[in-house]
């Protein structure tokens, strides 16, 4: 064997290595990647489950009815936040969303519903709107209504 041969085959040894050694970083890197990702992904709802189980702020639901016919939610939910056919207003009251949920959707609704940013409603009025909402019983059901039920 030449003396370049050797070298060849001392430089296609030395690069097989390299190749072997970036293969095995990738395969480590691949799989940290994926490690990092499942510890991500099984904390997700332990931090959702913990912001859930806070509870809303505490609001004066005297203020939140007075709040709630003066900036006009009445108008288009109805009284008792029980929504409307005519405007398309979902039911509201006593509300089904976390205030968190509330909070979002009254900032960024969906629909034909109007934002409200905290300039129009601040955080604390939104809390009393949310407590008044809160304070509404729900309705009864079909089957606990007599006349319904002849």
């Amino acid at each position: 064997m030449k003396s370049g041969d050797r070298v060849a085959l001392a430089s296609v040894a030395q690069q097989n290595e390299v190749n072997a050694q970036r293969t095995g970083m990738k395969k480590s890197f691949g799989a940290l990647l994926i490690f990092a990702g499942a510890i991500l992904l099984l904390n997700i709802p332990v931090a959702r489950a913990q912001q859930s189980s806070e509870a809303p702020p505490s609001g004066n639901a005297q203020n939140g009815k007075k709040l709630f016919n003066t900036v006009g939610c009445y108008e288009c939910h109805g009284r008792q936040g029980q929504g409307a056919t005519q405007t398309g207003a979902a039911r509201i009251g006593p509300p089904q969303l976390s205030f968190e949920g509330f909070q979002s959707y009254v900032r960024k609704p969906t629909n034909q519903m109007p934002p409200y940013t905290s300039k129009a409603i601040s955080d604390g009025d939104l809390a009393d709107i949310y407590a008044y909402l809160k304070s509404i019983p729900m309705p009864p059901k079909g089957k606990d209504i007599p006349l319904l039920n002849k």
